[in-house]
């Protein structure tokens, strides 16, 4: 009987992580032709209710595919006006990003955060979320947990986010480039930034991604002083180069004669391929990654998030 029972249970196992896996397949199939925040939401829905299969491998697929999308979104910009779009948030970017790193440092002192789970936080809301976290971490020798701590907190704050703001944009009647701007400097991580940019409008989309990419550049100096103020040394730092290879693409798109079907073929795919993105990464998602968070972490998310999103979009309606 036993020995039956046990065969039973190990049937119906299998016969659960099978369906487990159709319906996560049949839903990564069908989130090519959704937006990004749906295709989101739905990845959430998976993990969140039934588990989703393949944690790790949504991981290291999602890292890159969302690395392929952004360069193909860039054949389908022009240089010239790409900078244009982007110049009047250079000055924004610039004050976000150290103003938001001194006040996360100071807010995690006064509410009794761990220092170095702060200065994640912080990290990872002044430039670009868990890019910057994942450069950061290892300069300052952050363990595991306090590396995952941060990313969970950026993460359940990108996908408010990434729901909100369009409607919000559309409430306050923000123009495409008034929309970009905010989602850019007021939003984490990239792929949330292209995806609300994305669901505002094309020039949206430009601009808001044009400027989150400047503002990821900021992993460099932020890494040189993350070493002097940890005395780390000989630490690597991971470099974002798929950034170089957005730029290569805006040029090429700009300066050399590509015909318009490839490169309207290209940024199609890029689309679908951000869908897909957003998809693996609702499907990280997990109830002990919420409850890991605590409430100092979250609190402390929140309040930067708030802070800079407020800031940013009381200068661009001026």
């Amino acid at each position: 009987m036993s020995e039956n029972k046990t065969y039973e249970e190990q049937r119906r196992e299998r016969l659960v992580l099978t369906l487990r896996r159709m319906l996560y397949w049949v839903c990564a199939i069908w989130s090519l032709w959704l937006s990004p925040a749906v295709a989101l939401f739905m990845g959430i829905a998976i993990a969140l209710t039934v588990g989703a299969p393949y944690t790790k491998t949504n991981k290291k697929v999602s890292k890159y595919l969302l690395q392929v999308a952004v360069v193909g979104l860039g054949f389908g910009m022009n240089l010239h006006s790409a900078l244009a779009a982007g110049r009047e948030g250079m000055l924004f970017t610039i004050v976000s990003v150290v103003g938001v790193m001194v006040v996360g440092v100071l807010l995690g002192k006064l509410l009794n955060v761990n220092p170095k789970n702060a200065y994640l936080i912080s990290s990872g809301t002044a430039i670009c979320g868990g890019s910057a976290i994942a450069a950061v971490a290892p300069i300052i020798d952050a363990d595991d947990n306090d590396t995952s701590l941060a990313l969970a907190t950026i993460f359940v704050l990108n996908a408010v986010a990434l729901f909100i703001f369009p409607p919000i944009g559309e409430a306050l009647g923000l123009t495409e480039q008034q929309f970009g701007t905010w989602a850019a400097i007021a939003i984490h991580d990239t792929s949330s930034v292209v995806g609300a940019g994305a669901a505002y409008g094309e020039e949206a989309l430009q601009v808001a991604t044009t400027i989150k990419l400047t503002r990821a550049l900021w992993i460099f100096p932020l890494a040189l002083v993350s070493v002097v103020i940890f005395r780390s040394k000989g630490k690597k730092v991971a470099i974002p180069w798929f950034i170089l290879l957005f730029i290569l693409a805006m040029v090429a798109n700009t300066y050399i004669n590509i015909p318009a079907e490839i490169t309207k073929t290209i940024v199609v795919v890029a689309k679908k391929a951000l869908s897909v993105t957003l998809f693996l990464i609702g499907c990280g998602l997990s109830l002990g990654a919420i409850k890991r968070v605590g409430a100092k972490p979250l609190i402390l998310g929140v309040v930067l998030w708030v802070l800079i999103s407020v800031v940013t979009l009381l200068v661009v309606m001026m």
